[in-house]
């Protein structure tokens, strides 16, 4: 059974190149040359360099974003929803491109909401430095950018584009030069005065001192930079009433009004009860007219709670939360210890969900194998936890980084890439030969590389605790969706805790399966039933590859999925061919190499033009009881007064389909629905999705499934991870 686990820790090392490139390349090829068109807007890169490029000559790129009428794209703080535009730029050496120079942007109001952004025309310009001696090495400055928009109407569109421009090192550019010229004029630039800031009844009250001159006496908007933190559609802006003088007492400046007493400024932002961040200090853009001062406020003493009040509209705050009978507590008053026990109680949990059940077999299969040597067992299971440990913080810190750099990720987000998705199926395809002993990888990968292998099985246990964390994260077991939900609001090492108590919990069973005596007694003695198991266990590999490409096939379409499944037999054939004698080997496994080659080239093309709209829109024509989810299509159905049950789900969370085969599918709950006409809705997060995960977020979760239901004048009430019919049946009685 050696042989077994060494082989299978050889693949792991051929195939981790895969799976680090799999995060890294998910990534659709978008147009090349200077424009990019969509049918929502169109997006140019442009540059400005009046006297050629030189260290000493101004030179300025941007990307110029003309919107179709409606459609709007957003500021650096979206608002109540949306994403900001990302630039990812590549210069000639010596070059270095600054950060995006934010226009003013406008609040767009939609419905009780608010975004903050740009409709019609606008420019996001960026100065580039230029390093002292620079010296062009071609007679062309060459730009390429790669940049991410989120462009929505009632509908969003995550769209990104690829760019390229070759600027004249001699001459002037400035065919855009207007456009530059204007938005420096519009810079915004440095306040010069005071401001402070403090809690007040309705908000944070800020007073400043020192405002342009210009600007005294008028009402003016303030935009804050960090997001979630205030409420969009009540923040200042210039049609709110202004009062001329100081009422009396601090918290007498209502919402949305503004004072002034001669040069002294004061105004309310009001909280936003769906917050989830509590920064020390405030960066806040204030603007009147076309001019706009960017200042810094302090914030001082503890954050308010999170308010559990019935708005003025009447909606109430979806932070309001009844718990769900199997729930510790909402995020609002869940104590960080306590997310900590209950990410431990998840992490327990997750060994009975089935993605985790492959790994686990193989491991207990080891386990069998190892069980003359308690020693071995033991320094098994203590690899196995560090592998978990590990890689569960890894994951997690990879989670907390991208999140902070804007990125609107949840739980189980690799699981978000086509790339690697069908690098897991190649992976368990390898696992399930091997287990055929149609596998030997120290032919396929160099002798220095195999001699990586350990002379025991303790390297590969560490990377089956990787496997299994990797594989475990589409799940989301009772207790995990509070805590997890929280730690995306905690400061980093407590954070950083949860995570790791999640993976103590995931490894501490088969931990303690290794270092008793006791339980060690009771395995089975080895014999021939260990290969009878091992041949077993070629199946659910197999049913986690055809999971695999299923998922593959929601992600890109059929035609992708197929061709993709045709690949992998092609490379099973061409690892078979090497067992052929002679000649005989090398023919038939170079066909099958090149056919896999062809085949899987053919499959990512196809997968590089397929449009996320073509894929889902096919589901989204069905005649069915379920629609898709927007917050627009929420918010009309709870004003028509009617119940809303949203389904969070994706199509590589187990968890997710068993609950919808299971108890979501069954006709009495559908039945009941029909009967109380609770408007039934399915947030697809198979693919990352900026609206879902802002949705996750405001609801104190980070990953599928979650389920709530939604009745107008009521609060939110969120169920269990793991459904039943009587708890759906339940809450639907009760509206």
């Amino acid at each position: 059974m050696g042989t077994v686990f060494h082989q299978l820790h050889r693949a792991c090392v051929l195939l981790v190149l895969i799976l680090s490139i799999g995060l890294v390349s998910a990534k659709t090829p978008g147009q090349s040359g200077a424009v990019v068109q969509y049918a929502e807007l169109r997006a140019e890169l442009v540059a400005y360099a009046p006297q050629g490029i030189g260290a000493d000559r101004a030179l300025s790129l941007g990307l110029l974003l003309k919107h179709q009428p409606g459609w709007h794209t957003y500021w650096v703080n979206p608002g109540d929803s949306g994403l900001p535009t990302e630039l990812q730029w590549t210069l000639p050496a010596g070059a270095l491109a600054g950060a995006i120079a934010w226009p003013v942007p406008q609040k767009i109001k939609i419905g009780t909401l608010a975004n903050l952004g740009y409709e019609d025309q606008v420019l996001l310009p960026v100065a580039v430095q230029l390093q002292k001696g620079f010296r062009p090495q071609r007679s062309t400055f060459d730009v390429q950018l790669h940049a991410s928009w989120l462009v929505c109407r009632q509908e969003c569109i995550p769209q990104e584009g690829d760019f390229s421009l070759a600027i004249p090192v001699q001459g002037s550019s400035a065919l855009h030069g207007a456009l530059f010229e204007a938005a420096l004029q519009k810079r915004t630039t440095r306040f010069g005065g005071q401001i402070r800031s403090e809690f007040v009844a309705d908000g944070l009250l800020l007073r400043a001192k020192g405002m342009p001159l210009a600007w005294q006496g008028k009402a003016i908007a303030v935009l804050p930079e960090t997001s979630s933190v205030f409420a969009t559609p009540a923040l200042p802006d210039p049609q709110d009433e202004v009062v001329a003088a100081f009422a009396s007492g601090k918290d007498s400046v209502g919402t949305a009004k503004q004072v002034w007493d001669a040069d002294s400024w004061a105004a309310v932002l009001p909280l936003s009860p769906q917050r989830v961040s509590r920064p020390d200090s405030l960066a806040l853009v204030l603007a009147f007219g076309g001019d706009s001062v960017r200042a810094t406020v302090a914030v001082p003493g503890t954050w308010p709670e999170e308010a559990q009040k019935t708005s003025s509209s009447g909606e109430t705050s979806d932070l309001s939360l009844t718990k769900a009978p199997d729930q510790i507590s909402s995020p609002a008053s869940l104590a960080f210890w306590g997310a900590v026990v209950a990410a431990f109680a998840g992490g327990l949990l997750l060994n009975l969900m089935p993605c985790v059940f492959p790994v686990l077999a193989l491991k207990a299969l080891g386990l069998a194998a190892l069980q003359v040597s308690a020693a071995q067992r033991r320094a098994q299971a203590a690899a196995y936890t560090v592998g978990v440990l590990v890689s569960m913080a890894v994951l997690g810190a990879l989670l907390l980084t991208l999140r902070a750099g804007g990125q609107a990720l949840g739980w189980g987000f690799h699981l978000q890439s086509p790339v690697f998705i069908a690098a897991l199926a190649v992976l368990f395809t390898l696992i399930c030969l091997n287990l055929m002993d149609l596998l030997d990888v120290s032919k396929l990968i160099p002798g220095d590389l195999a001699g990586l292998q350990l002379r025991n099985p303790v390297s590969d246990a560490a990377l089956s605790g990787v496997l299994a964390v990797l594989v475990a994260s589409p799940c989301t077991a009772p207790f995990m969706g509070a805590s997890l939900g929280l730690a995306m609001t905690l400061p980093g090492w407590q954070a950083m805790l949860v995570f790791s108590a999640l993976g103590l919990g995931l490894a501490l069973p088969y931990a303690l399966v290794s270092n008793s005596a006791a339980l060690a007694r009771q395995l089975p003695k080895p014999g021939l039933w260990m290969e009878h198991l091992r041949r077993f266990m070629v199946f659910p590999m197999a049913a986690t590859v055809l999971w695999l490409v299923w998922v593959l096939a929601h992600m890109t379409g059929l035609d992708v999925a197929a061709l993709f499944a045709a690949m992998l037999m092609c490379l099973s054939m061409c690892l078979w061919a090497l067992h052929l004698p002679g000649r005989a080997a090398l023919g038939f496994g170079l066909v099958a190499l090149l056919l896999s080659f062809l085949i899987g080239s053919m499959a990512w093309r196809i997968a590089s033009q397929v449009n996320d709209q073509s894929v889902h829109g096919e589901k989204s024509t069905e005649v069915t009881r379920w629609r898709d989810w927007t917050a627009q299509a929420e918010k009309e159905a709870l004003a028509s007064g009617r119940p809303v049950f949203v389904d969070f789900t994706a199509a590589w969370c187990i968890t997710c389909q068993y609950n919808e085969q299971q108890v979501l599918a069954k006709p009495q709950v559908l039945q009941a629905f029909s009967d109380k006409q609770v408007v039934l809705m399915r947030a697809d997060w198979t693919r990352r999705d900026a609206a879902i995960s802002q949705a996750l977020e405001r609801l104190g979760r980070s990953g599928v499934p979650v389920y709530v239901l939604k009745v107008p004048g009521r609060a939110p009430i969120l169920m269990s991870e793991l459904l039943s019919t009587n708890d759906v049946l339940a809450a639907i009685s009760d509206i």
